[in-house]
Formats: C-alpha cells, structure tokens, sequence
C-alpha cells in the first residue's frame, strides 16, 4: 500500500495555531479584605468592641488566603499583627466572653 493512502492525517482540516488575546483579570477580593481587616482593626482596638476585632482576624485570614503570589506580604502581615493585637487588647480591657450579638 502507498504510504498516503494509510496516512489517517487530513491535510485539509489542518488550522494554524493563534494565540488568543490573554486578559489578566485581577480579583480584588484581596485588597478588599485587607481592607476590611485594617478598618475592623482599628474599630476594634479604638472602641474596644471585641465582634469587630475577630471580624478583622477573620478578614485578614481571607486576605491572606487569596493574595496573589507577587504581591508584597508586608501589607498583609502588618495587617495580621493588627488585627492580633485588637483581639489581644480587647480581651485585656474586659477579660470576660463576648456577649451574644442577637
């Protein structure tokens, strides 16, 4: 048998390789619960609320876990070490359970 008779390639189906027009897509969620973590923080350590400092350790986990990988880890880990010392300081001001919210 002649070899283009076994060949199973079909010339005529064969396209040209184009590289599709890449758009990064930059997820914010980051950014917005370093954010959320650095604003709940602060109300945390001013008003000495102790919701608002776990919620800011909560978002600076989230922050944390969804960070890119280029990204400069100092903002984040300030943020960690503030929203720390807001559950830290809360609870040394009044050591008793936080009290339900409902």
């Amino acid at each position: 048998m002649p070899e283009a008779e076994t060949d199973p390639r079909r010339p005529d189906k064969v396209k040209r390789f184009k590289r599709a027009d890449f758009v990064s897509r930059v997820d914010p969620t980051s950014e917005y619960m370093n954010f959320f973590a650095m604003a709940l923080s602060m109300m945390g350590l001013m008003m000495k609320m102790k919701w608002a400092a776990w919620a800011s350790l909560f978002c600076c986990c989230i922050g944390y876990a969804n960070a890119r990988s280029n990204e400069d880890t100092k903002h984040g880990f300030s943020g960690f070490m503030l929203a720390t010392s807001a559950v830290i300081m809360t609870y040394m001001s009044n050591p008793e359970p936080m009290r339900s919210l409902w």
